[in-house]
C-alpha cells in the first residue's frame, strides 16, 4: 500500500485551490463554502482518525458504543432538521427509526455473516454502522420531507377522505407509499448500475489498500444488501410515525 504523507495531502489541496479559483473566475460565489468545507473535512477526519486509533487499539465495548451513539445522534439531528423543525417529537421518532433499522441490519450481519469473535469488534462494527447510519439519515430525510410537504399541500383531499369515513392512515396511504418509493430511489439506482457506471467508496478504498478485488466486491455486495434493507425499514418507520403525528386523537388533520 502506498501511504500518503502530509506533503501528499498538501499537494492534494491544490485541487481545492483550483476549484476556488474557478469559482471566483466564474463568479459562482462558492469560494467561502469550498474553503469552509475543506477546513471541516481536514479537521473532522483527522479527529476521527485519532479517535479510531484509540478505539481500535483498546477494543473496549463501552467506547465503541459511545462512538456509535454520537454518530446516531448526529444523524438523527441532521435528518430531523431536513424534514421539519415544527413537528413535535420528530427527533425521537427519527432517532428510534434509524436505531431500529441499524440494529436489525447490523445484528443480522454480525450474527449470520461476519461472525466476528466479539460483537463489538470495532474493525467491522464501526465502518458498517457508519455506512448504514449515513444512508439511513438521507433516506429518513427524503421520505420525511416528501411526506410532510405532500400532506401540507393536500389538506382538502385528505379531509375529503376523512369525511367519507376513511381512517387517518387510509387517507394518507398513497402519500406515504410515494414518500417511501422516493426515498429508495437513490439506493435502487445505485444497485442497478454498481460496478458498471460506478465503483463505490468501499471497493475503491479496499482496492487502494491492496485487498483482493473479489474480496472487495464481496464486501460491497454485502453492504448494498445491508443498505437496501436498512433504508427500507427506516423509511417505513419514519413515514408511519409522521402520519400519526399529523392527526389528533379525534382523527382531525393537523398542519405544521
Amino acid at each position: 500500500m502506498i501511504q500518503l504523507t502530509n506533503i501528499d495531502l498538501a499537494i492534494a489541496l491544490g485541487l481545492i485551490a483550483i476549484a476556488i479559483g474557478l469559482s471566483a473566475w466564474q463568479k459562482l460565489g462558492l469560494e467561502w463554502q469550498l474553503l469552509i468545507a475543506t477546513v471541516r473535512t481536514i479537521v473532522q477526519l483527522t479527529l476521527v482518525g485519532y479517535i479510531l486509533v484509540i478505539v481500535f487499539s483498546t477494543k473496549q465495548p463501552w467506547l465503541v458504543i459511545a462512538i456509535l451513539t454520537v454518530m446516531l445522534t448526529v444523524a438523527s439531528l441532521v435528518a430531523r432538521n431536513r424534514i421539519s423543525k415544527k413537528i413535535p417529537r420528530l427527533l425521537p421518532l427519527v432517532f428510534v427509526s434509524i436505531l431500529t433499522s441499524t440494529t436489525l441490519s447490523i445484528s443480522y450481519t454480525n450474527l449470520l455473516i461476519i461472525k466476528s469473535e466479539n460483537w463489538y469488534e470495532p474493525q467491522y462494527l464501526i465502518p458498517l454502522v457508519g455506512i448504514v447510519l449515513g444512508n439511513a439519515m438521507n433516506t429518513a430525510a427524503i421520505a420525511g420531507e416528501r411526506l410532510v410537504s405532500t400532506i401540507n399541500s393536500s389538506p382538502i383531499e385528505i379531509e375529503t377522505y376523512l369525511s367519507l369515513g376513511a381512517t387517518p392512515q387510509q387517507a394518507v396511504v398513497k402519500y406515504r407509499k410515494d414518500a417511501v418509493r422516493a426515498a429508495l430511489i437513490p439506493t435502487l439506482n445505485s444497485m442497478m448500475v454498481i460496478g458498471i457506471v460506478t465503483l463505490p467508496g468501499i471497493v475503491t478504498g479496499q482496492l487502494l489498500s491492496g485487498v483482493n478485488p473479489l474480496d472487495a466486491v464481496a464486501y460491497q455486495i454485502l453492504i448494498m444488501f445491508l443498505l437496501a434493507f436498512a433504508n427500507l425499514v427506516t423509511s417505513l418507520l419514519v413515514t408511519y410515525g409522521l402520519c400519526r403525528q399529523f392527526f389528533n386523537q379525534e382523527a382531525q388533520l393537523q398542519k405544521f
